[in-house]
């Protein structure tokens, strides 16, 4: 692992890391972000921006499925096991 050089919040904002994310963690949680970038062949403060744009993306595809917009798809619905039909048929008036 390499040793990140300091880099001001001036220069986070530029970058789309906000100062929530690079000042708020804690030095474990610093050195676990540090690991997984490194992992994935990025600094730090790219990991951090990455990361701020994929939980951005996500909330606005959460926002879309609630709102039922025709951007996000339809859940398909999985077929009932055995068992479950079983006990929904159990539970169904002997008529029907």
């Amino acid at each position: 692992m390499t040793k990140q050089a300091g880099i001001t919040a001036a220069g986070q904002k530029a970058r789309g890391v906000s100062e929530a994310d690079a000042e708020g963690l804690s030095p474990g949680q610093r050195a676990y972000e540090a690991r997984r970038a490194a992992k994935a062949g990025m600094s730090l403060d790219k990991w951090l921006a990455h990361k701020a744009r994929e939980d951005a993306l996500a909330a606005k595809a959460a926002v879309a499925k609630t709102q039922g917009t025709k951007s996000a798809k339809p859940a398909k619905a999985a077929k009932q096991g055995f068992f479950a039909r079983l006990l929904e048929r159990a539970q169904r008036p002997l008529g029907s």
